[in-house]
């Protein structure tokens, strides 16, 4: 299993879970990247691509992966798997926490790859989302290092076993097709 961390990190909270992420899955990741630095060849080289990003000022998606995604409109996500995690404020913003998420939700659905890792929106104040793809369900992992930091770790290693759990039930279907 080919696994890339790419992530876009404004004040750093970002870039360190994707740097926690990368480090228990060590073995299997072969790229993390910056958003601001990937290459669309880079996305097209991983089996899994891990997504991380922030929602910025009111609802917006953070700048690096704003700049990024036209560039990424025709890549080949077939047979991938795809799994994201944002970072948001949930009582500053509680009208569009992790807006992030549903915002690159929607730029790479449809474009042929599978979205693991949807997490549940129980134990989170937030009036709406764009991140929440079904009632009770947002598309990814959602963290608020703003408002509940110690929140942060046992969140992240609790849906990296989740995440890991459906990328090798994944492979063994895959392995059963063949």
């Amino acid at each position: 299993m080919n696994i890339g961390v790419f992530y876009g990190s404004t004040t750093g909270n970002t870039e360190r879970v994707a740097l926690k992420i990368a480090a228990e899955l060590a073995p299997h990741v072969s790229i993390v990247r910056d958003a601001a630095d990937v290459t669309v060849e880079e996305f097209g080289s991983v089996d899994v691509l891990l997504i991380g990003a922030s929602t910025w000022d009111i609802g917006e998606l953070q700048h690096d992966w704003a700049a990024i995604l036209p560039m990424l409109r025709d890549v080949d996500l077939t047979g991938k798997a795809i799994a994201m995690f944002g970072m948001g404020d949930s009582v500053t913003y509680p009208w569009n926490y992790l807006d992030c998420l549903g915002e690159l939700y929607e730029a790479f659905d449809g474009r042929g790859a599978t979205f693991i890792g949807k997490w549940p929106t129980d134990g989170y104040e937030f009036d709406d989302s764009r991140a929440e793809i079904e009632d009770g369900y947002f598309v990814g992992l959602g963290l608020d290092d703003d408002n509940a930091p110690e929140l942060t770790d046992p969140r992240m290693y609790c849906w990296l076993a989740q995440i890991w759990g459906e990328l090798e039930r994944r492979d063994a279907v895959i392995r059963g097709a063949a």
